[in-house]
């Protein structure tokens, strides 16, 4: 006969296995991943990986030799800051679905069990708590809407 602590145990276990499994497939993902801008007048295509860094640039006209250098800069850099800012959002939207693991492994492990009633006093102590509870309400509600 397992206790219910023992259960909350195995259950947490098994969601941080689960979460493990999903991080490590999110890595393996993003470490292939690329973006890829090209010019308003497509004249050079930029690729970046999934830390930012330049993997190619492609030039797919010769119209470059006849900018001014700081002509070719502006372009250059705006498609290198748009590739980039590309792969951003795909990183954060990738790592977005673990935002607030640690609280729902904590809250599988103490949520309505008898400890949870216990430290709910020292917890109120704790500065920032109105603000991480307000927060913690609302993320419970927006889980709750789907």
């Amino acid at each position: 006969m397992t206790t219910p602590f023992a259960e909350q145990i195995e259950q947490a276990m098994a969601a941080l296995q689960e979460q493990q499994t999903k991080m490590a497939e999110v890595a393996r993902e993003l470490a292939a991943a690329t973006a890829s801008v090209t010019s308003k007048d497509r004249m050079v295509t930029a690729k970046v990986g999934a830390q930012g860094q330049v993997l190619a640039l492609t030039f797919h006209t010769t119209a470059y030799r006849s900018m001014a250098p700081a002509q070719l800069s502006a372009v250059l850099t705006d498609v290198l800051n748009e590739a980039r800012a590309d792969i951003g959002d795909r990183v954060a939207e990738s790592m977005g679905s673990f935002r607030g693991i640690g609280e729902a492994l904590r809250t599988s492990m103490t949520g309505g069990t008898e400890l949870d009633e216990l430290l709910a006093p020292l917890r109120s102590m704790r500065p920032g708590f109105d603000e991480e509870e307000e927060r913690r309400k609302r993320t419970r509600q927006e889980e709750f809407r789907g």
